[in-house]
């Protein structure tokens, strides 16, 4: 009975929930974009372009595998069981996980699917894959080795031994800190235990050299403390890489030193840090000063090393994250630009020492203030040997706080990941503090493509799976503010297929005029008009309209011109840009924080601020047309209002909390009026008149405010009475108020403690009091074909149904196992049921309350691209091969660490089989039958082989050296008796000539 009399108070006479019940109101869990959690370890892939990201666990939630492709392609692996991601690495069709369980995943990208976990006999440190091998090398914090058969899905039979301990048998165990394999040998890898580096051959089964860092007395060495330079120290090893040509390996230590040896004697060429040299020469100096006399700065530690090259493997680079003085201003990457390096056969010790002493140049890749870069992944065009850093052209670095950023390298600069990385990268690049939503119209969407200037694509791998087409006229555009000032608009779509996936970006700091003190507070966009405003903390409201860029290609000064009111900001847009949102009209009235923004359609814009200030602005001219405090509206306050504001309201600031503009008619009026409704903190709703002028203007007048509830209001909703469809104010409706159409409208005002319908100005009308429950956010949601319906989020984790007007509870479902309760004031309800809102610290999920209870579906993108071909590996000159260095091929190391039973993988049948259409392709049949002998043949054989065959071309040299003596002792022979016979002939003419003959 409640119900019914509602809907009489109300003044609407129909049921505009008639055709809705309980079953309909079901859950459908549609899409999640963003990072569930923070990002702990990066991997990228250059030949198939995919990027991966790892994620730690949560309270919740167990740490994830995020796979990136080109424009929407995702894939999310999960974990056997709940476990954070420590590391990632690609190997061919395969990517390797170790997690906080110790435990060795392995998953395939053609199926995207787990096919392997393993839990090593111990503690794993490090890992080491390569796209060519079957095996991963898994170093142990008991400083042993083992294999684990990639493609057997079991651990090898192969292990090294802990070295150091055979070397020093009374110091601890030291577990291994770092590995890499030589990269043009693969027979050789470096292993970097915590006392110091060895080299270890594979052929010859042993330890060649060992490096052992030792400062002397007096050597100041990386940390540069007074207190310990007088002593003999061995700082701690945490870094090995290869020089790129392999005549050199680095290894860091934990006092941030950078030491650089010659594997053939083991001699330190050079010991550095960021900003000195020969720091383990004793009486060097130190530039680690502390901010006052007599102290000193410590230093970051080592995070990560990288030694990148060019497409000319000996123009070489070092990259490193940490090691810089903690007293330093700027943080970031360092990039030592050594340049071509030097000869080794022909170059001096002291120019090889000079190389390295004196780079060519040193960069600094700068980061946000405050951040710190813990690990980096180089972004390699096309090869992925060298340890992953050959001829990058880009560098994504991970900070402490989770957040990931794109650099060019080696320049440096700041790569926007819009339109280069997936949408949910964007989320923690930086992180996004703010989203809001627009239902903008299907055509408009697809016509909004902006252009802009970008550099080459960084991800290109794999293909979306194609979803259905569903009819709706309107885009679920979702607006996410991050901590740059950036903003970012992209499709979220309905469970359909997107046809514009393109992400459009706003630059809010250029728009202001600076680039610190940029907090987005409010954004509101029209989705007729493709204008946006943006509330700024600071006070400013910067407005950005779609149209052309007037100065593209110009680099526009970012100074601010600090005027009150309106300010033309036409000229501060991204000169990249040539054709998007761009700055039109920067509104500053120094009232405070924005607290409320409202865009309508038909171009005006309605703004709030935190002193209780509100301004209007015509965006035809542009002009504000209104200004005016909410404190004033109290004068005019109707003594007829059923409910009052209590005498100690009165006394508490009060502000804008929402706005909302509207076209229907008023209680006393006979006809429909553009009507802005403002809804304040203390629960009152201030109704204003937009009426034309006879000038072509408009100007705004003050109806009237009720007192509609106790709290701060949530949400202003006006209805058409007789429909229940939204009575707001759009183009179609406006145009037709010349010819006199009228709105029977009421308004819908929800509370956290209750919701009230009444037809403005007075707050008469029906009441609805939530039971023991605060609402967080609320929306009145159309189902196609039987009606509207009040949908809200409650503080018990649910989201309820009430009818439309009895404000009768329809249905209520759970949504707090996928949603965070505490970030429900956060979330978004559309008009279509869709609710966006909060999963986790930097991911949102996507929910539709007219379901059927399904569950999120896995994605079918598909990952793999077959056609995409692995490049040989690097390997030795034919110099070195002549010289008789002893050369061990991939399949050479599968078999040394299988074993010689070990049947061949499935790489080698397919390499095998490919092989043998190659030689039918090239009718060479009869060349068939020597792999399928030598197939057989045992690996000592095979070396014996392969001596002979290399001794055999010695001879050949041989012979040919030998040959050429005996044509060089030929020639010589016939010039001698060509002179002898000249003299002769000369010595005879003069004779004769002297007695005339």
């Amino acid at each position: 009975m409640a119900h019914f009399l509602r809907g009489k108070q109300a003044g609407i006479q129909n049921d505009l929930s008639a055709g809705l019940d309980s079953e309909l109101f079901c859950l459908d869990d549609i899409a999640r974009y963003g990072i569930n959690s923070q990002i702990q370890a990066i991997a990228y892939d250059p030949v198939q372009s995919l990027l991966a990201v790892g994620t730690s666990e949560s309270l919740h939630e167990s740490g994830q595998i995020y796979i990136f492709g080109q424009k929407r392609v995702c894939v999310t692996l999960h974990l056997p069981r709940k476990a954070s991601v420590k590391v990632l690495q690609f190997c061919a069709d395969k990517i390797l996980s170790i997690d906080s369980k110790n435990e060795v995943v392995i998953f395939s990208l053609p199926l995207a699917k787990l096919i392997a976990a393993y839990s090593p006999p111990g503690f794993v440190t490090a890992l080491v894959t390569d796209p060519t091998l079957d095996f991963a090398l898994l170093g142990l914090q008991n400083g042993d080795i083992i294999a684990y058969d990639i493609d057997r899905e079991m651990q090898a039979p192969f292990k090294i031994a802990n070295y150091w301990k055979d070397k020093s048998p009374k110091t601890r165990a030291s577990a291994v800190a770092a590995m890499a394999l030589h990269p043009r040998d693969v027979g050789a890898l470096l292993i970097g235990y915590t006392e110091g580096a060895v080299l270890y051959s594979f052929k010859q089964a042993k330890h060649t050299k060992s490096f052992q860092y030792e400062l002397p007395a007096g050597a100041p060495g990386g940390d540069s403390d007074p207190s310990s330079v007088n002593v003999v120290r061995r700082p701690k090893l945490s870094q090995a890489v290869w020089h790129p040509n392999g005549t050199f390996i680095l290894t860091g230590h934990e006092d941030s030193s950078l030491v650089i040896w010659d594997i053939n004697d083991g001699r330190i060429v050079m010991a550095r840090t960021l900003t000195d040299s020969n720091v383990h020469r004793p009486g060097t100096g130190s530039s680690s000063f502390g901010a006052s006399p007599g102290t000193f700065s410590l230093k970051e530690p080592l995070f990560r090393v990288a030694w990148c090259c060019k497409q000319n493997a000996d123009d070489t680079g070092i990259l490193i994250a940490g090691g810089s003085p903690t007293t330093m201003p700027t943080k970031g990457l360092t990039f030592l630009e050594l340049g071509p390096t030097p000869n080794y056969t022909t170059s001096s010790w002291q120019i090889l020492s000079s190389h390295f002493e004196s780079p060519k140049r040193q960069r600094i890749l700068p980061t946000p203030p405050m951040a710190e870069v813990i690990d980096f992944c180089p972004v390699p065009r096309a090869s992925p040997y060298y340890s992953g850093s050959h001829d990058p052209i880009a560098v994504i670095a991970l900070l402490s706080s989770g957040e990931i950023l794109t650099l060019s390298f080696p320049s440096g600069h700041p790569i926007s990941p819009t339109n280069q990385l997936h949408i949910s990268l964007c989320f923690v690049h930086p992180f996004t503090n703010r989203i809001e939503h627009s239902l903008i119209e299907r055509t408009r969407w697809l016509g909004m493509t902006e252009k802009r200037s970008s550099g080459p694509l960084i991800l290109k791998g794999g293909a979306e799976a194609h979803h259905t087409l569903k009819r709706y006229e309107s885009r679920n555009v979702l607006l996410s503010a991050h901590a740059d000032g950036t903003i970012r608009l992209f499709d979220v779509g309905h469970n359909d297929e997107i046809e514009n996936q393109d992400i459009l970006q706003v630059d809010v700091t250029r728009a202001v005029g600076r680039l610190t003190d940029v907090e987005v507070t409010q954004m509101s966009m029209a989705g007729a008009t493709g204008e946006l405003a943006v509330g700024m903390k600071s006070g400013e409201v910067a407005i950005f309209r779609w149209g052309r860029n007037l100065s593209c290609e110009r680099n526009s000064s970012i100074i601010n011109e600090g005027a009150l009111g309106l300010v033309d900001i036409s000229l501060r847009s991204d000169p990249g840009l040539r054709e998007g949102l761009v700055p039109l009209t920067l509104l500053d009235q120094r009232q405070g924080s924005v607290t409320a923004v409202k865009m309508s359609d038909i171009g005006f814009v309605a703004v709030g601020f935190h002193t209780g200030s509100i301004a209007v602005v015509d965006l035809r001219v542009p002009i504000v047309i209104y200004d005016a405090s909410v404190m004033d509206f109290t004068k005019h306050q109707k003594r007829g209002s059923i409910r009052r504001s209590n005498s100690h309201s009165q006394s508490k600031s009060e502000w804008p909390a929402t706005m909302q503009f509207g076209v229907l008619s008023l209680e006393e009026d006979d006809y429909s009026s553009i009507l802005l409704f403002v809804g304040t903190n203390l629960g009152r709703v201030a109704t204003l008149k937009l009426l034309p002028q006879s000038q072509g203007g408009y100007s705004v007048q003050f109806v009237g405010i009720s007192a509609a509830h106790d709290d701060r209001i949530l949400s202003l909703l006006p209805l058409n009475a007789d429909t229940g469809a939204s009575a707001s104010a759009t183009q179609s409706v406006v145009a037709q108020l010349r010819n006199g159409y009228k709105v029977n409208g009421v308004l819908l005002v929800v509370c956290p403690t209750g919701a009230r319908i009444f037809k403005p100005v007075s707050a008469k009308g029906a009441q609805k009091t939530w039971d023991d429950v605060f609402c967080d956010a609320a929306a009145v949601v159309k189902f196609p074909d039987r009606g509207y319906a009040l949908v809200g989020l409650f503080g018990d984790g649910s989201a309820r149904a009430y009818s439309i007007p009895g404000l009768k509870e329809i249905g209520k479902v759970k949504v707090n196992d996928t949603l965070d309760t505490k970030r429900f004031s956060e979330a978004i309800i559309t008009e279509t049921g869709d609710i966006i809102g909060w999963s986790g610290p930097s991911q949102i999920a996507v929910l539709n309350v007219w379901g059927t209870g399904q569950q999120l579906v896995k994605s079918q993108d598909k990952l793999f691209n077959p056609d995409a071909v692995l490049p040989p590996r690097p390997t030795i000159s034919n110099l070195q091969w002549l010289s008789g260095t002893q050369f061990i091929s991939p399949t050479d190391l599968d078999i040394l660490i299988g074993g010689p039973d070990r049947p061949p993988s499935r790489r080698m049948i397919e390499q095998s089989r490919a092989d043998e259409q190659q030689r039918k392709l090239d009718g060479r049949s009869a060349a068939a039958a020597t792999p399928s002998a030598n197939q057989d043949e045992g690996y000592w054989a095979y070396m014996q082989r392969q001596m002979n065959e290399r001794t055999q071309k010695l001879g050949i040299v041989g012979d040919s050296m030998d040959k050429l003596e005996e044509n060089s002792s030929g020639w010589a022979e016939d010039v001698s008796k060509f002179v002898s016979n000249q003299k002769r002939k000369a010595v005879m003419g003069a004779v004769k000539g002297r007695f005339g003959f």
